[in-house]
This record gives C-alpha cells, structure tokens and sequence, in this order.
C-alpha cells in the first residue's frame, strides 16, 4: 500500500502539470506541442537548487518582505511620534490640580527676575525643598535669539514667548509668582520690596522675607550718554522693542509712497541704519536684507532701487566672538546682499532724521559726517538696572559699576545668603543666554544640595548634619570641609558650547565647541543655517514654543511676511 501511495502521488503531480485537452479543444493551444502543456511559470524546488545561476538572483519575495518592514517601522515611528506629541500636549494643558500649597515650616527662596538664568533655576529646582517665589515685571520668558526675526515678521512674536505661570504649575510644589518689580532689598532683615503699578493708577507696595535670595535681574541697553538715541532710536533687547521696530519700518514704507516727496527723501524713508556689529546687529540686518528680498521688493515695486540697509560698528571688525574666517565670509555675502557695513565709525548723536558719526579720513584726521536714515536700531551694550545700582552703591565690597560681584558659587560679594547670575553681574563670561542658563542649572542644583542637607541628626551619606543658624556660604564651607575627597558643592565652571548667528539669505555661521574631540569647528553657509534652526528649536522653552515656530517658518517659506502695519 506504501508504493501505491507514493505512485498516486506522483501522479497528481503530473496530472497537476497538464492543461486538459477536453477543455475548450478549439483553442490553438490544444494542437500545441506537449512542452506547452507544462507551468513554466515557476520552476520546480529540484530545478533551482541545481542551477548554480538562479540561486545568485534574489528572490522577488524577498524584496517585498523588506520592504513590507520598512513600512511597518516607518509607520510605527510615526504612530509613536504622533502619541508622543498629543501625550505631551494633553500633559501640558492638564497641569496636576493637587498642588501641595506653601509650608511654613519650610526655607523660603525668593527668585528676581523671569529670563534665562531664572528659568533656568525652576527648571532645575526641587520645589519640594523650599517655598519659593518668583517676582518679575513680566509674566512670561522670552525667547531673545529670535528677537530680529520677530521685528522682520519671519516670527511671530507669541511663538517666542512662554508664560511663567505654565512652568509654575507643572512644578512639584507651589510656587508664589507676583507680576511686580523689586525695588529694593534689605540685607540685614532679609526682605525684599516689591512695587506695582495698577491700572487705575495705584501702587501696591509689599514686603517679603527670604531666608535664600537670587537676582537674575538681567540688564538695560547700554545707550553710552550718546544725545538722541533714546528718543529717536529703536532698542532690541525686549519684546515692546520688536514690536516698535515692526511698526516703524511699516510706517516709513507707507510714508515714501507720497508722490510729492523728493527722491532724497523717499530713499531716506527706506534706509535702515543697524548700529552695533555683535550678533544682535548682525542677525537684524540679515533678517531686514531678507524682508526686503523676499517681500518688499515684490509688494512695493517703486521702491526697489531705494531700499538699502547699513551696519555702523566703532570697533575696526564686526563679531569679535567669531574667527577671522567666519567673519571674512559674513563680510562678503553682506557686500553680495547690498549690506553696506561701516567699521571705525562712530556714533556721536541722532536726530529725528539722521545721526552723525565720527570717522577717520585717509589721513587719520578724525571728521563728522551725517547719515539720513528712516529707522535706526541701536544693538549696543548692556548696563546695570536701577536695582543693581542700588546695591552697588549700598556695599564696600561691590567695586565695579557693570554689575554684581559674586564669588565662584554666585553668591553676592557682601551679603548673605544672596545670589547673583546673568547680565547684572560682573564676571569673566560674556553676558549671553548661554552663560546665564548655565548659571541657573548651577544654582538650582546647588540650592537642592542645600534643602537636602539633614538638620535633624547625622546621615551616613555624603551630606552632613549642621545647624540651622549657618548661612548659605558657611553650610558650602562646612560640607566641603568634611567631604574633601567629594567635594559636596563644586565651583561654578562655564562651559562653552559655541557661537551662533544667522547673517541673511538662508545662510548661518557658527564656531562650535566638540569636547571629545578637543578642537573648534567652524562652518558657514546653508548647512549652519541648517543647524541654526535646529539648535535654537531644541532651546526653546515648550514644545508649543517649537510646534509654532517650525509653523512660523513653513508659513513665512509658502506665503512671505506679513506687510501689515499691526
């Protein structure tokens, strides 16, 4: 019965094989030879295991199936990336209800301001371990990088902006804000003044006590006593200045298209004067090269030929920070672009239609000359606050006028307990967000140390237990007296990741720190831009800060800037 098996199998097979002649016998394929009777198609399992040629060739199948993988991460990564967005903006706009409220019990850490450094403290610090409150005159973080590119309209200026409040209650623990100024501080009974004005006219004047103090006051724009500049000029360190900037340069466009006004006039409506070769300057005057590029040119047509952009610099190189290299090449696209950039020149005063500066003729003789312009942004330096001022004045310790003296742990030189970062000190480092968001996380995690230590009994960890009565300089001390080998509390130490600028025409330039590699990278043109965009939409604040400005940017690529005078 075994081989009768295998024989009707055998069969079946090559019955299988064979197109029945009964079927449709008026076809021609009937009176085919007997070769056409057989499937082709597919070769036999035997046939292509001898054939040394066929078994090079991939299989077809093969090919789908790799594909059919492909598709399916793909997918995957995306169905995942689409979770983990609506998960973070579900997470975002549903903060946690149960906020545990202040505990008097409990040290209370008092923050001045809401910038880089200040955030960069909350985004850093165990709410648990303090009562903190944050006092500032604004209730927002704002995002300064993107300064130019908000007056130009490539921005909105809310994309760039993150109100203080949203990172408050996503916090572990209370956290106090009050919208208001701090006015001034007493030292000795450790209390703060706070002031605000209220819209039908009134001041709220209020008292806080602080047992730990930090002011990352930031700074105002250094003017240099220069006649004019306040009045008659445009700064651009906040978001009001963006703002005037904006509206400004709509106005001046609007007013050169009276038909009555002299050409001299009209080209000087539509001159743009940049004062100040830093960063600053240079990113305004590549970001106003690009307005007038890619819209203004389209939308106001008769004044193509008058429109034209200078950057005024006393110092004989713009961007000092940058190398030689990368400074070489902006100077170049700006002369391609028809920026017209003037170093060694000085700004002595401004009118309400020109400034004059001071500079030097070939034979070194030092003259004046007069610039009509119709907007002037002064992009200059910073100088101390009001505040900062008074308490520079109030200590013998604090000898320079730029800002607050601090020690390597930010604490204020001559006060207690008090701690300093950012623009209103004076320090080695340059006064840049980088610096002052380093200096933040420093602070924060030095402050969680503190609230950590045991004032109760001794830990056998590598904190100690101390009294109470010990302020914050003498606890550091202690800590790192009795742990030498760990150093609880380490010095602050600046680590410089690099230079970014964005100089006009989809074209960037950045000198880039690689720590593993010991060495500094310099690159320019459409990959840094490239790289730009990317760095600063992983430094902003949210990720709806993100979500709007990559929108800003598709908007701006598929329909232009907007020309309203709003």
């Amino acid at each position: 019965m075994t081989f009768a098996k295998l024989f009707s199998q055998s069969l079946n097979r090559r019955v299988a094989g064979f197109r029945s002649p009964f079927v449709n016998s008026s076809s021609p394929s009937a009176l085919a030879p007997k070769t056409r009777f057989f499937n082709t198609s597919r070769p036999r399992a035997n046939a292509s295991s001898s054939s040394p040629s066929s078994s090079s060739k991939p299989s077809p199948s093969s090919g789908k199936s790799v594909w059919k993988i492909t598709k399916r991460v793909g997918l995957g990564f995306i169905a995942a990336s689409v979770l983990y967005y609506g998960l973070s903006v579900y997470r975002f706009r549903h903060p946690d209800e149960k906020q545990p409220l202040p505990d008097p019990t409990k040290k209370t850490l008092v923050i001045l301001g809401a910038g880089w450094g200040a955030t960069s403290i909350l985004r850093t610090i165990d709410s648990s371990l303090y009562n903190v409150v944050v006092v500032s005159p604004r209730n927002y973080f704002l995002f300064t990088s993107l300064l130019p590119s908000t007056a130009t309209g490539s921005v909105h200026s809310r994309s760039i902006v993150q109100p203080i409040r949203y990172l408050l209650r996503h916090k572990s623990h209370f956290v106090k804000f009050y919208e208001a100024e701090c006015t001034d501080v007493d030292k000795d009974g450790k209390t703060v003044e706070i002031r605000r004005q209220t819209s039908d006219g009134q001041e709220l004047v209020e008292k806080i006590n602080y047992d730990y103090l930090v002011c990352s006051v930031g700074a105002e724009t250094q003017t240099f006593g220069i006649p004019g500049i306040e009045e008659h000029g445009c700064f651009l360190k906040e978001m009001w200045d963006s703002q005037k900037i904006r509206t400004r340069i709509m106005k001046c466009l609007e007013q050169a298209q009276f038909k009555d006004l002299d050409p001299e006039t009209r080209r000087r409506y539509v001159h743009f004067v940049v004062v100040g070769g830093g960063p600053t300057g240079m990113e305004f005057a590549g970001e106003m090269a690009d307005f007038i590029k890619d819209d203004l040119k389209s939308w106001f047509p008769e004044l193509a030929n008058d429109f034209s952009v200078t950057l005024i610099e006393a110092l004989p190189s713009v961007l000092p920070m940058f190398s030689s290299k990368l400074r070489e090449y902006t100077k170049s696209l700006f002369a391609r672009t028809n920026i017209n950039i003037r170093t060694n020149t000085a700004l002595k005063e401004v009118t309400a239609d020109s400034i004059i500066v001071e500079v030097k003729d070939p034979e070194g003789n030092k003259v004046e000359e007069s610039i009509p312009f119709g907007l002037l942004v002064w992009a200059g330096g910073n100088r101390p606050r009001p505040l900062i001022n008074k308490i520079i004045h109030s200590l013998e310790e604090q000898t320079n006028r730029r800002g607050l003296i601090v020690d390597d742990y930010m604490q204020v030189k001559g006060m207690q307990d008090v701690f300093a970062l950012g623009d209103c000190t004076s320090t080695a480092y340059a006064p840049t967000a980088q610096v002052a968001s380093q200096q933040g996380a420093f602070l924060g995690q030095l402050f969680n140390k503190l609230g950590s230590l045991d004032f109760e009994k001794p830990r056998v960890d590598r904190y100690i237990a101390v009294g109470e009565e010990l302020d914050s300089a003498a606890l550091i001390s202690l800590a790192n007296e009795k742990h030498a080998s760990t150093k609880v509390f380490r010095p602050f130490k600046y680590s410089h990741q690099g230079s970014l600028a964005y100089i006009g025409h989809e074209k960037a330039i950045a000198d880039l720190n690689v720590p593993f590699l010991d060495k500094q990278i310099h690159a320019s043109g459409y990959l840094a831009f490239f790289f730009w965009r990317s760095a600063y939409l992983s430094e902003l604040y949210s990720l709806r800060n993100r979500t709007n400005v990559m929108l800003d940017w598709i908007r701006t690529s598929l329909f232009g800037r907007d020309i309203s005078s709003i």
